[in-house]
């Protein structure tokens, strides 16, 4: 099937203001939407070192124990498991009541990772407030600290530096404009298809080519379009008067 594509710019065309509005209006909604629902999350973290491998020697000086670092990389995986259940959140609620929060809550929001199998450890806190994400950053840290001890019976973890709160803090979800141009894609798609489908399932008979097609037979006459004017009664002298040489009839014959 042979497809015009000047039949379809022209179809696009008459109906070009419907299709601007529609995806403007969708563009707008979807731009509203977005920001009403955007909120800012923010991340603070704190860093701790899993490092005693520094031991003395029979003559009392102190020496690298390289067994020992080791040790306590095999150690990261258990901190980082023990960090986030309710051995150490637990403790957390319990000692800063001020953050308000449970032990579910601590455990969805706080992230522990580390660098590159290094000894270090980062205690990272998200929340849609940066004060209290600091302060949750800070607090697991303390009470892991204190806690590891009894738990694992090992002593050998330090805070190399806690989170401190920022002026002017980045959120770590800044807002995004891809579902706005999604949208607006999308939209202008979809009205660009509901055109072209409303003018194929429109049969009403428009142009010369239609009348030819179907009767197989040109057009002989054709109908002026009437305008509101036209239907208003008209005086017979204001006919007379008003009627001009060459004013178009009502009727037009194709020779």
């Amino acid at each position: 099937m042979e497809i015009n594509v000047k039949e379809y710019l022209i179809i696009i065309k008459k109906r070009m203001w419907l299709i601007a509005i529609c995806v403007l209006g969708v563009t707008i909604l979807t731009a509203l939407y977005t920001s009403s629902n955007y909120q800012p999350i923010y991340q603070a973290s704190t860093k701790l070192i899993v490092n005693k491998t520094v031991e003395q020697d029979q003559l009392g000086k102190e020496q690298i124990d390289y067994g020992a670092i080791g040790v306590n990389l095999a150690l990261m995986n258990t901190f980082k498991e023990i960090i986030r259940t309710p051995a150490i959140m637990d403790k957390v609620v319990q000692r800063y009541p001020d953050l308000n929060v449970s032990t579910d809550q601590l455990i969805s929001i706080v992230y522990v990772s580390n660098l590159n199998e290094t000894q270090v450890m980062t205690i990272s806190a998200r929340h849609f407030s940066h004060e209290k994400a600091v302060k949750i950053a800070n607090a697991v840290s303390d009470v892991f600290q204190l806690e590891i001890p009894k738990i694992m019976k090992v002593d050998n973890v330090t805070i190399l530096n806690r989170a401190k709160s920022q002026d002017y803090p980045i959120p770590i979800n800044q807002k995004s404009n891809q579902y706005i141009i999604l949208s607006f894609i999308v939209s202008l798609a979809g009205m660009v298809g509901l055109t072209l489908l409303l003018d194929a399932l429109d049969d009403t008979i428009k142009t010369d080519e239609d009348v030819r097609d179907i009767f197989a037979a040109p057009t002989m006459a054709y109908i002026p379009k009437f305008k509101d004017k036209d239907k208003e009664p008209r005086t017979k002298r204001s006919y007379k008067s008003s009627k001009k040489t060459g004013e178009t009839p009502y009727a037009k014959t194709i020779h």
